[in-house]
């Protein structure tokens, strides 16, 4: 079993805070995670998951029951399922809040990120936690002195192969990997979008998520989108905003400060778990994968959403690319200023780039980084360092 850092993040969380919300795509480890937190409260935490009609039915005078919880953690998981509980929670918390017990009486789990913030925070505001669940991340990957055999075989390069899901990445074969990815996204389309979304058209988001697959960490263009499908642009905005609702998909916003210079202002878009992205091209073996043009898209959204977790909420995720040619795959700023560059490389003895040195020129930033797919570190002209992924991930995990 693969250890999650998020959940001492979690109990942390629950000593201080009255809710905590959970939140990431399905079959991500959200139940397992919670389940393990369960565990450690023994009986005096009470697990109801929303899909079972039975736990579903415990909560037909929800008030009551929840009421008669006291002094209990309650899980409840596909929280969306029933959004009128929110009021009931609130009051709930109220009460106990008078009676001095503030400590964390409920963990809730859900897969809709914007619905279900929206949800809570119409009736949780200033109650509540939100933490984002992302797919297993390289520096969770067992170290080579593991003593689960089977763990030390998962490299870095099979996880952006198979993606973070930990059906997925623990599959057996490729083959089976493969599969599992595929049924992924088909019960994406024909279950999880009816539920959030039941008037859009399957097809037309399975193509446009497919489309997006191959446009991996390009600048989003809705109205060429749109001319694909036969649609307006306004609606392919809407289906994209699902997307990233549900978690399976990344703008990544420009920088926009004064410069002076003409700055990129569309938003690139990334298929976030790289195994997803994969099993949308057809692309089931890493074979398949080096031989395909997607292979350096794929690593660099694969490497962004690895920094992005490892950075931690109070940074800001970026790009920069101005229209002379400087840009800068990932932008962090923290406190109102740029903490740190990166490029990003799959080579393992990468160069930096023109492009790259004028953006450095352009933002001044307090760290510049090379980040490469080796295990090195060195560094490189212009006050530049070269880092390995996980070595960089670390790094920002400490400062978060």
């Amino acid at each position: 079993m693969i250890q999650r850092h998020l959940l001492p993040l979690v109990t942390g969380r629950l000593r201080t805070t009255p809710a905590v919300v959970l939140l990431g795509p399905r079959q991500v480890g959200k139940t397992t995670l919670a389940r393990e937190i369960a565990r450690a409260y023994g009986p005096k935490a009470l697990y109801l998951d929303l899909e079972r009609t039975p736990d579903l039915r415990r909560l037909d005078d929800a008030d009551a029951y929840l009421r008669a919880q006291g002094g209990r953690l309650v899980v409840i998981d596909e929280i969306h399922r029933a959004p009128g509980l929110f009021p009931i929670l609130r009051g709930i918390i109220d009460e106990r809040r008078r009676q001095k017990d503030r400590a964390g009486h409920f963990l809730l789990l859900g897969s809709a990120s914007l619905d279900l913030q929206r949800q809570a925070g119409e009736s949780l505001a200033g109650r509540v936690a939100y933490l984002e669940m992302p797919p297993i991340l390289a520096t969770e990957l067992p170290s080579k002195s593991s003593s689960n055999a089977s763990s030390k075989r998962i490299t870095l390069e099979r996880l952006w192969t198979r993606g973070g899901f930990p059906e997925s990445l623990l599959a057996r074969t490729d083959g089976i990997s493969a599969t599992w990815r595929q049924d992924f996204v088909r019960s994406y389309l024909e279950r999880d979008v009816p539920m959030f979304a039941p008037r859009l058209p399957i097809e037309t988001l399975g193509r446009l998520w497919r489309m997006l697959a191959n446009a991996q960490g390009a600048l989003l263009n809705q109205a060429r989108l749109a001319s694909s499908l036969d649609v307006s642009a306004p609606t392919v905005g809407r289906y994209i905003d699902l997307l990233v609702d549900l978690l399976l998909v990344r703008r990544l916003q420009p920088w926009s400060g004064h410069l002076g210079k003409r700055l990129v202002r569309s938003p690139k878009v990334y298929v976030r778990d790289s195994g997803v992205l994969h099993a949308l091209l057809g692309l089931d073996a890493v074979d398949d994968i080096l031989s395909h043009s997607i292979a350096g898209p794929s690593w660099e959204g694969f490497v962004i959403e690895n920094l992005i977790a490892a950075g931690g909420p109070n940074r800001i995720p970026l790009f920069f690319r101005t229209e002379k040619g400087a840009e800068v795959d990932l932008v962090f700023e923290r406190g109102g200023r740029v903490e740190m560059v990166i490029e990003i490389k799959r080579s393992t003895a990468p160069t930096v780039s023109k492009g790259f040195r004028l953006a450095c020129e352009d933002l001044s930033p307090k760290s510049a980084y090379v980040a490469h797919s080796g295990s090195d570190r060195w560094p490189m002209p212009g006050k530049v360092t070269a880092i390995s992924l996980v070595e960089l991930m670390q790094q920002l995990e400490q400062s978060a």
